[in-house]
């Protein structure tokens, strides 16, 4: 284990400073890096009885992210529950408006509530950093409502110095790409499913297996359009034809290959006015 940089050992000590404030975390988990480095955080500040992971296995989140989060948990000693948040029953999230996770974050952090009763003195924490803040995030809106805490956030900790601070712990998913939700992969106010959720995952793990690491299936009702990082489209154009075929056997009628590559929240963009960067 490498040492920190000076900069990055401060951040890491106000970290330390914040948990060591409150008694213990209930920690909205997902497997992802921000989340993650929290809840790791959690348990060596305030130890294994005051640091609960909570994951969601609902629809919107890969099945592998999902057995990703259990082993990581049962790997680093940690408490896990497992719920299962009924967003998709929703029509005010169904209908995929453009504040659409602001109801996700509010059927999960309004389910929660039922586990922080259970620890009245726990903080429910998430894994909002210093970036998030700058981007069009409505579920931070549904986290103020809840008063759920973002020690990255409140620390000052980029998604970069998360991660560096993360590779330090060897956690094993320092370097994961961003995986947000899969209904992140649906236009706004095109009706999601769970068939649609399920296509879109499938479609992913199809281009995970051929050696691209860092996906996105765009679902646009009939046709799909792919994105993968830039440096790898020569890649992905030289089995182009067998990629669309296999693409469209899981039930689209159409498969694009996006030419610009990899924008994560390029839906987003119709979003006149707002800063857009995730």
């Amino acid at each position: 284990m490498k040492d920190l940089a000076p900069h990055l050992q401060n951040k890491l000590s106000q970290l330390e400073d914040w948990y060591s404030q409150r008694k213990g975390s209930i920690v909205a988990f997902s497997g992802g890096i921000d989340s993650t480095l929290v809840l790791f955080l959690a348990r060596k500040f305030q130890g294994r009885a005051n640091a609960i992971a909570v994951i969601s296995n609902s629809e919107s989140l890969k099945a592998k992210d999902f057995k990703l989060a259990q082993s990581f948990c049962q790997d680093f000693d940690i408490q896990l529950e497992v719920i299962k948040t009924e967003e998709l029953s929703d029509l005010r999230y169904n209908q995929n408006p453009e504040n659409r996770c602001y109801f996700c974050k509010e059927h999960l952090f309004h389910d929660l509530q039922v586990i922080n009763k259970k620890h009245p003195d726990f903080d429910v924490l998430s894994g909002t950093n210093q970036d998030d803040l700058a981007d069009y995030r409505p579920g931070l809106q549904a986290a103020a409502k809840y008063q759920v805490l973002a020690p990255m956030a409140a620390c000052q900790l980029t998604k970069d110095e998360l991660r560096q601070i993360a590779k330090h712990f060897e956690l094993p998913n320092w370097d994961k790409p961003a995986s947000p939700c899969l209904s992140s992969r649906i236009p706004y106010n095109h009706q999601i499913t769970r068939e649609k959720l399920q296509q879109v995952e499938d479609a992913e793990n199809l281009l995970n297996e051929k050696g691209f690491k860092d996906v996105r299936v765009r679902h646009y009702g009939n046709y799909a359009k792919v994105e993968v990082q830039p440096s790898e489209l020569d890649k992905l154009l030289a089995i182009e034809k067998e990629v669309i075929e296999q693409i469209k056997g899981l039930g689209f009628q159409k498969v694009q290959i996006d030419r610009e590559g990899l924008v994560s929240g390029k839906l987003n963009r119709v979003l006149k006015g707002i800063n857009q960067t995730k």
